[in-house]
């Protein structure tokens, strides 16, 4: 019976639909199916770069994609994109003329040192005018320089995948990595004691690596196939690269007004995608140290990852700490970190090109390993990014570390501490400027709502002082050494020039970036900045 009346209402929605249908001429019911599904991928693409740009960003992508079309406008706007970059360059082409394109017939032999004592004389002056860049105190010959470039020297054809012929270098990595994980909490009962890790070319491999085994350890654990992850914009940009790299969806978020993670934000832009949470200790742009403890918890609570850049801190903040600086929690005796990134050749006073990559157990780290079983080469399994890795420079931060030693490395933290404090009450004397935010260790950001901070820059620069400029908001940093600690007095008082000079006769200084670094903070379109930038490093590497 019921079979019958489903029959008859088969029946008769066929011979309704038919009816209906009927007075529409077949070509029309062949496209309206296509246009509808056409309709339905355009609005799915609108959506889609709504949510992965936001609907300003989008907006204005729209506009500039179809202000392009019209004749003449494209054109116009890449001969300007050219001036921008040819002024970015600011002559580098010229510098350029006379590099060689092709391997000379006759070598030079031993000679080949003197050649390049001759080519080292026309980099700038860094030594104490730098804000970062080289974190060891004194001269290249003599002190810290001299023993770490023996070390290097002493291991520099070792390669640590090689693990039964250089043990050595094998072990220099193991210590250095052990030493670093107690400097953050290993021996503390609250970590868990099992914090292990690798040694990386830098910062940005190894905030690629904990990223990587970030999304395969959440694939692993929730079988999250969409990654996603959230980090505040004052977050490094190897977070963004890493994003590119390995697929995954980036949500930057806008820091509180301390200029630190917001956590109410990012407890909003978590979802059943997200893989991990992301804080700076401190961040490189204003020296601000995100509140650890709140997104830690925030992380456990929701079983998501956590990762902390501890890129700049991480040789600075647990020795701060151990001298009575207020110095709020950090490390891996925190609940919830999962993961940090520490750089031993910054404040650890290791030959550039070293850092640590750590992780809470060997249960995260085993998924930054790749391991390759079919091929016809061998068996073959890797730890880090590169394969074969300079065993040299593992061997140069061993010796720095052992060198330096706990009170070493106090006695260092005390001075550029207090270099930073110093800094700090000298810019408070300077009625133009302000700092942004509140620092909590050695990097002051500098700001000013009277005069263009970027032409400050430019004289600066002229002086002699290599700065960082900022965005959002506009202003520049340095970063505090030991090269800094004799000079600090140096600085203020070219600071003060600079300040007075902008503030009675404005405008930009001829060969200064300041009109460039101005234009970029106004432009509204971020993917034309984006254009600028792959052009310019398209034209200089």
């Amino acid at each position: 019976m019921d079979f019958s009346c489903a029959k008859l209402f088969l029946i008769r929605s066929r011979a309704s639909a038919n009816s209906f249908l009927s007075q529409y001429e077949p070509l029309t019911l062949l496209i309206a199916p296509l246009l509808t599904l056409l309709v339905a991928r355009i609005l799915q693409s609108i959506f889609s770069a709504v949510h992965d740009k936001g609907l300003k960003q989008t907006v204005i992508g729209f506009f500039m994609s179809w202000i392009k079309l019209v004749p003449g406008v494209n054109s116009y706007i890449e001969a300007q994109k050219q001036k921008v970059v040819d002024k970015m360059q600011s002559g580098a082409k010229s510098k350029r003329q006379g590099w060689l394109t092709e391997l000379q017939r006759e070598g030079l032999g031993a000679g080949v040192i003197e050649k390049m004592k001759e080519e080292k004389k026309k980099d700038v002056i860094w030594q104490g005018k730098c804000s970062g860049t080289v974190y060891i105190g004194g001269s290249e010959s003599e002190g810290h320089f001299t023993m770490i470039n023996e070390a290097c020297s002493m291991f520099a054809h070792t390669n640590p995948l090689h693990l039964e012929v250089f043990q050595s270098v094998v072990r220099f990595e193991a210590e250095v990595v052990a030493m670093t994980a107690a400097l953050l909490g290993n021996k503390e009962k609250a970590s868990g004691g099992q914090v292990c890790g690798n040694m990386t070319s830098g910062g940005t491999e190894s905030i690629l690596l904990a990223v990587k085994s970030s999304r395969d350890y959440m694939r692993h654990k929730k079988g999250i196939t969409k990654p996603e992850m959230i980090i505040p914009e004052s977050a490094h940009s190897a977070y963004d690269k890493a994003a590119q790299y390995f697929n995954i969806k980036l949500w930057r978020v806008p820091v509180n007004k301390e200029f630190c993670a917001d956590v109410k934000a990012i407890r909003k832009r978590i979802n059943r995608n997200t893989i991990m949470i992301v804080a700076s200790a401190p961040g490189f742009p204003h020296g601000i140290i995100d509140p650890i403890e709140e997104l830690g918890e925030l992380a456990f609570r929701h079983g998501i990852c956590f990762h902390v850049d501890l890129c700049l801190g991480g040789f600075v903040l647990p020795f701060a700490q151990k001298l009575g600086y207020p110095i709020p929690p950090f490390d891996f005796t925190v609940e919830g970190v999962t993961s940090a990134s520490v750089d031993v050749h910054k404040y650890g006073l290791a030959p550039k090109g070293t850092s640590v990559v750590l992780y809470r157990n060997h249960e995260i780290r085993k998924h930054q390993f790749v391991a390759v079983t079919e091929w016809s080469g061998g068996l073959y399994v890797s730890p880090t990014i590169a394969g074969s890795r300079p065993g040299g420079l593992i061997a140069g931060a061993w010796a720095a570390m052992m060198s330096l030693g706990l009170e070493g490395y106090l006695e260092n933290t005390k001075a550029i501490m207090e270099v930073s404090k110093s800094i700090q009450k000298g810019i408070k004397e300077i009625p133009e400027l302000f700092i942004v935010g509140r620092p909590d260790m050695t990097i002051v950001a500098i700001g000013s709502d009277i005069i263009d901070i970027y032409e400050v820059n430019d004289l600066m620069s002229s002086k002699g002082w290599h700065l960082n400029a900022l965005q959002r908001p506009n202003s520049i940093h340095i970063c505090v050494t030991l090269q800094h600690v004799s000079i600090v007095d140096d600085f203020i008082r070219d600071l003060k020039e600079s300040v007075q000079t902008v503030k009675q006769n404005p405008g930009p200084i001829n060969g200064g970036l300041a009109p460039i670094y101005g234009a970029a903070g106004r432009m509204p379109d971020r993917g034309m900045v984006q254009d600028l930038l792959v052009d310019y490093m398209d034209s200089t590497c």
